[in-house]
Formats: C-alpha cells, sequence, structure tokens
C-alpha cells in the first residue's frame, strides 16, 4: 500500500468514525498536499479551516459586544468550533501551547469534531504539538508522494454499520500488550486501535474484527507512537509460561499472536525513529534582543497607544479611547432610550510591552602581563551597568578564564553589593583558557533560558588561546575546542559581542567573532565607560 492509498484509508475510517478524532499530515505546501486537501472536503463533516493565528472567538465563540451594546442585552456568537465539523489547522507546528491546549481540551469533550494537523515543519525536530498529535489517531507523511501517484479517489463507504460490528474481549487486552511493548503509556492509543479495528471491518463489510483487522490497525495507530524497538527480552517477561497445546490454541483464528502484531508494527516504524526519539520534539530557541525580547501582550508591561480592532477573546477594551471615539456622533446617532450608541468603528483595544530581563555574561580574560588592567577595567563596566539595571531590569554575571580552567566570579545578579563583593581581590596570570571560559557562559546561558532571562555575552579578549580543555598546553588543540564551543553558543543563536582588548589587534579577534557570530570591536585601551558605551550599543 503506497502512502497515497493509507491516507485516503485514514480519511475513510474518519469518515465511518469520528471518534478516531483526526490524524497529523505531514507535508508542505504543493500539489500533493493540495489534493490531499481536496480529498479532506468529501468528508461527511463540513470542513472548516483554520490556523494558529485564529482568534478565540472566531473559533469558540464569546460575547458579541458591538450587538450586546446595540440590543442592550447578552448576545453571544457562535464560532467554527459550535457545530461538529472537520476543523483543518494548517501551520500546524506552529501553534502556540495556549492554542494547542484549547483544542485539546475540545477534542476531549467529545463534541464530534475531527481534527486534520497540516504539519510542515522544515526540520525534522520541528512538528506539530504533541498534546495534538496524541489527541488523534493517525499520522501519514506525504513527503515522498509525487504528484502522479496522488490521485482524487473518493472516500469508500463503508458497507456495515459501524454498530453491528463486534469484536472479542480479549482483542482490548492485546492491544494493550501490543503498546507496551513498544513503549506507549497512553491508553488513548489500544482505545484508538480497537476503534480503528472496528472501522476496518465496517469498511469490508464484515460484522465480526479479524485478525487482519487487528494487524492494520495496529500498524495504523502504534507505528507513529512507538518509543522504543521491542526486544526480545520483553517478549519473554511478557509471555506466560504455556504447554505446547495452549501455544497451538493461541494460533487460531480470533486469537492472533502477540508477536505477529509486533512484527506487523516494526515493519511499519518510521525511519531513523531512534534518531528522532533522541532529538524529541526540542524546536530551536528564539534569541532575544541586546536589550530583551519583546514581547506584546494585553495584561501587564509598558502601555501601548491603543488601536482600532474588533474583541477577539484575547485583547482588552480601551473604555476611554472607545468613548472618546464615539462621544463626536452622539447627537447624530441618537435614538430613543439609548444613552450612548457604539459603532463597532468606535472600539480601540489597549495593548503593552513587556521586556524579558536581559543578562550579560562577562566573560574577561584574566591571563597574561595585562590580566590586571583587563580586570580593572572589567569591575568598572559591571558597575555602571548594575547602576543602570534597577531602570532597565539588567542581570550580570562575570566569568574570568585563566591557568587551565575558568571561574565563575559572579553569578547573574543585580545586587551592586554582591557585584563589589565577588570582584574583589580578583588574581591573575598564567595560560589562556579561551575554551574554557566560552564554555562556562554555555552553562549560565543554558541555566537563564531556563528562567526565562534573554542572555548576551561580552567577552573581553585577545583571542589567543593556548590552553586546552583538557587543561593541556597547545595554540592547536586550544583552536579546536575554542571554535567547537563557540559554534555551539553560534548553533544556540546567542547574542555575543567580542572585545579585542589587545594593544595591539590581530586576526585571532576577528576569527574568534566569526566562530559565535558577534560583533567585533578592536578597543585596545578601552575603559570602562568604553565597553559599557560599546555593549549598551
Amino acid at each position: 500500500m503506497t502512502g497515497w492509498d493509507r491516507a485516503l484509508r485514514v480519511l475513510s475510517l474518519l469518515a465511518i468514525d469520528p471518534g478516531l478524532k483526526g490524524l497529523t499530515v505531514r507535508a508542505r505546501s504543493g500539489p500533493v498536499r493540495a489534493r490531499f486537501e481536496a480529498a479532506c472536503a468529501t468528508l461527511p463533516l463540513p470542513l472548516r479551516r483554520i490556523h494558529p493565528a485564529q482568534s478565540e472567538t472566531q473559533l469558540f465563540g464569546g460575547l458579541d459586544l458591538v450587538a450586546t451594546l446595540a440590543e442592550g442585552r447578552m448576545i453571544e456568537a457562535e464560532g467554527l468550533a459550535h457545530r461538529p465539523s472537520a476543523l483543518m489547522l494548517a501551520m500546524a507546528d506552529r501553534s502556540t501551547p495556549h492554542f494547542a491546549a484549547r483544542l485539546a481540551g475540545m477534542l476531549d469533550r467529545d463534541a464530534g469534531h475531527v481534527l486534520i494537523l497540516l504539519d510542515e515543519g522544515a526540520e525534522p525536530e520541528e512538528g506539530a504539538p504533541a498534546s495534538l498529535r496524541e489527541r488523534v489517531a493517525f499520522e501519514i507523511d506525504l513527503s515522498e508522494v509525487s504528484w502522479r501517484e496522488a490521485g482524487a479517489e473518493p472516500i469508500t463507504v463503508p458497507r456495515v454499520s459501524l454498530r453491528r460490528v463486534r469484536h472479542d474481549p480479549d482483542h482490548a487486552a492485546l492491544m494493550a500488550a501490543t503498546a507496551a511493548r513498544f513503549g506507549i503509556d497512553s491508553l488513548r492509543a489500544p482505545l484508538f486501535a480497537m476503534r480503528t479495528a472496528r472501522a476496518l471491518a465496517a469498511l469490508e463489510g464484515k460484522d465480526a474484527v479479524e485478525d487482519t483487522h487487528l494487524s492494520e490497525a495496529a500498524e495504523l495507530v502504534f507505528a507513529h507512537r512507538a518509543r522504543h524497538l521491542p526486544s526480545d527480552a520483553e517478549a519473554e517477561d511478557s509471555r506466560p509460561d504455556t504447554s505446547e497445546d495452549e501455544a497451538d490454541s493461541d494460533a487460531t483464528p480470533g486469537h492472533l499472536p502477540e508477536d505477529m502484531l509486533v512484527e506487523a508494527v516494526a515493519a511499519r516504524l518510521p525511519p531513523h525513529l531512534l534518531d528522532r526519539l533522541e532529538q524529541g520534539s526540542a524546536r530551536t530557541a528564539v534569541s532575544g534582543s541586546g536589550a530583551g525580547a519583546r514581547r506584546t501582550g494585553n495584561r501587564r508591561g509598558r502601555p501601548l497607544p491603543s488601536r482600532p480592532g474588533r474583541p477577539d477573546g484575547r485583547a482588552r477594551i480601551d473604555l476611554v479611547g472607545t468613548l472618546r471615539n464615539a462621544a463626536p456622533f452622539q447627537a447624530l446617532r441618537h435614538r430613543a432610550g439609548s444613552k450612548v450608541v457604539i459603532h463597532p468603528s468606535d472600539i480601540t483595544l489597549r495593548r503593552f510591552e513587556d521586556r524579558s530581563d536581559r543578562l550579560l555574561v562577562f566573560v574577561v580574560d584574566a591571563s597574561g602581563s595585562a590580566a590586571m588592567a583587563r580586570m580593572a577595567e572589567a569591575k568598572g563596566a559591571v558597575e555602571l551597568f548594575l547602576a543602570r539595571a534597577y531602570s532597565r531590569r539588567d542581570h550580570v554575571a562575570l566569568i574570568a578564564f585563566r591557568g587551565t580552567g575558568a571561574e565563575v566570579l559572579l553569578s547573574p545578579t543585580r545586587s551592586l553589593v554582591r557585584a563589589k563583593r565577588g570582584l574583589a581581590g580578583l588574581p591573575g596570570g598564567g595560560g589562556t583558557p579561551l575554551a574554557a571560559g566560552l564554555l562556562a557562559a554555555d552553562g549560565i546561558v543554558a541555566q537563564a533560558r531556563r528562567h526565562g532571562l534573554s542572555p548576551s555575552i561580552v567577552l573581553l579578549t585577545d583571542g589567543r588561546g593556548n590552553v586546552g580543555l583538557t587543561g593541556e598546553s597547545g595554540r592547536d588543540a586550544a583552536r579546536r575546542d575554542a571554535e567547537a564551543v563557540a559554534a555551539r553558543l553560534k548553533g544556540d543563536a546567542v547574542p555575543a559581542l567580542v572585545i579585542d582588548t589587545s594593544n595591539r589587534p590581530g586576526p585571532e579577534g576577528a576569527a574568534l567573532s566569526r566562530w559565535l557570530g558577534a560583533r567585533y570591536l578592536a578597543l585596545p585601551r578601552a575603559d570602562a565607560r568604553q565597553v559599557c558605551d560599546a555593549v549598551t550599543g
């Protein structure tokens, strides 16, 4: 069965039993996906197209404020999800957690909806939210299907009513055991598999579930949910001791052996399953700007000018601005029994801008003869930044590297007293373990992002590392280690600034800035205020 045939078969199963909730389709925009969308239009439910930026009022309904003000009584508007329908979510991989949670709650209420997730993720680690993929029965991949294979065939009509299909009580236990062999810990999977088997039987005109239905249902439901490959040891542990006669009886029709079901699922496992599981569903971190990532919302932060718009369940109405817009027209809009008449064009929405806290990680080269001068300027720059921290919400951290390793002298803080205490009496001299300093900065950056900060790195060095991560001297090994750690920071999109403090700047500092994807400044005689101004700029 080709990928396109499997997609049409899944649509037929959804038409028979909407309780299967839906499917995830991994396919980029193109003629193949266009034909699949055309096939979805033949489902017995009305097809509604939605997107992650859909307002909650449009999708789930809510108070119709304009009609309520006009009628003088509460009027609620119906959303797209008010009646059972097939909801096709484009760009499902860009759904926010809040939007995914609302859709998941809608599916859990069993309102008769079918959700079709169009996953357009360009990278293997990108994908639709796990909370939604868990709540739909199927997942298909059309990325390898050519447009010649994608024929616009109609959905198959069932020959037998789903209510007439029976199944053996032992089938549910068999499905649960098979799911456990593949590390599937959700009970939705075996329940979906049983519903799929009954729908397959109805599709083929059978009034009872057969072994072939169980095998195909397990392939369709379990293959993309597998968490690990089944092992022979698990099979021995899960199989009870039976005699030869009992073993023969297990192979009779209606009692499909578990090993045969496991082999059927294993044959349909996605390629590179283990690699995808190691990568998980982590997305590339979005870096903040140098002044902290901006977040525009409607609850807190610095007020922004109100703008015209319609309430969508997320925005808050600017009452004063709305009345100010409506006031000049009240003489023309006056009606008997109405004091104030509001038109949709009068409504303005409140906006706020909130900046996430910024963390500046100073990584200072404390090696060599000029170490004490660099330390003095770094201390002065940190103290200047701390003086502005209360108004700019900046945090600072300080890392010094010398000898054979790096030391975190100042953990992320906004306390001026702690900073001065941590900076006092800093020794200098020794080798230049540049890679160790970058590695220490990487650890602080990862921790800061987990706490919701927007980290940036300020590196004060001449870039001439001579000590590797192992502590051994050697410029070649030190260069390789520093380049590898810098590439990791660049891959994580960490904003950085390299300040070359050498008396005679050479190519090493510029090369380091390229590895980091950072801005490069040559300040051979930088003082604290110059450093502070450069970072601020």
